[in-house]
């Protein structure tokens, strides 16, 4: 999956700066506060830690983030990490300079507001199946962006930084949409991942189902049937629970074969398109283009060199 970038707010004149290592500018509302966070100076093991849940962002620049007892990974932007409360980063920033500095943003989250919208998801609009509510999944921490969650986080650093009288108001919104957004994501990154198996969601026959028939024509009828839901009641289920619909799922999976089919050097386009689905080559080099930002031919040749 592509990442989705989030556009980066102006970096401080330099004149401001009171540190050359993780410069920090706040600004703070009602129920959240928006760190901006600027480096200059290549360093290591630099300690971060925040009093409530906060969801992070790289804008520029690379980082190296060290978790839990996770090995470290490579945080560049079009990714986010989630953190729960009272829990140190330390950081790596191995190629921050004056001419290429990484710049992240850090939203720190009231941990009320977060128990409030919880609340109030699980009351009006609750899961189906046994036992199954909206919850953050603090163990699928690291995800890709993806365009909704990005246009959330912009959304959400405007609110932050404008300086309207209703500014708490809508950012308060919007971050019931974030959380909402976040959890999608992280639902989506266990699918993806192999890690989504509970027996309990309609979901998970549906899953099993479009990785089986990538190749026929799934339509929405075929899995609201298997999920013993009415097609209407199943689309807004299914949407409700991954951020997208039946149909851009499985259109999600079949660019996910197809990616895998291509790590072959010696496999035809033609061959990649029949054998992830898709009838027409013409539609489906335009399909993944519009994807991967490059053509399946381009995306192969990356793995042969």
């Amino acid at each position: 999956m592509n990442r989705n970038y989030i556009n980066p707010p102006h970096l401080s004149n330099e004149k401001s700066l009171k540190t050359l290592v993780e410069n920090r500018t706040v600004y703070n509302l009602n129920h959240c506060e928006l760190n901006l966070f600027e480096t200059y100076k290549a360093s290591e093991l630099v300690p971060l830690k925040f009093n409530d849940l906060v969801v992070t962002s790289m804008l520029r620049g690379k980082k190296v983030m060290h978790l839990f007892d996770d090995p470290g990974f490579e945080y560049l932007p079009g990714e986010t990490v989630v953190i729960p409360s009272n829990v140190e980063m330390k950081i790596d920033f191995p190629e921050a300079t004056k001419n290429n500095p990484t710049q992240c943003l850090a939203l720190a989250i009231d941990q009320q507001k977060i128990a409030q919208t919880l609340d109030f998801l699980n009351e009006r609009y609750p899961k189906e199946g046994n036992k199954q509510f909206w919850h953050l999944d603090y163990q699928n921490y690291y995800f890709y962006n993806n365009v909704e969650l990005a246009s959330t986080i912009n959304k959400l650093i405007k609110e932050c930084m404008s300086t309207s009288l209703t500014k708490d108001v809508l950012a308060d919104l919007t971050l019931q949409e974030l959380l909402i957004r976040i959890i999608q994501t992280q639902t989506t990154k266990s699918i993806d991942d192999g890690l989504y198996a509970n027996p309990n969601s309609p979901i998970t026959q549906v899953l099993e189902y479009i990785r089986l028939n990538l190749r026929e024509n799934i339509s929405l009828k075929n899995l609201s049937d298997i999920s013993c839901m009415s097609t209407t009641s199943f689309y807004r289920f299914f949407k409700r629970e991954l951020g997208m619909s039946p149909i851009e799922f499985v259109i999600n999976e079949k660019m996910r074969c197809a990616k895998k089919l291509l790590k072959n050097p010696s496999i035809q386009i033609n061959e990649v398109c029949h054998l992830s689905g898709f009838e027409d080559s013409n539609y489906f080099i335009r399909l993944f283009k519009k994807h991967e930002g490059i053509t399946p031919k381009q995306y192969q040749l990356l793995y042969v060199n």
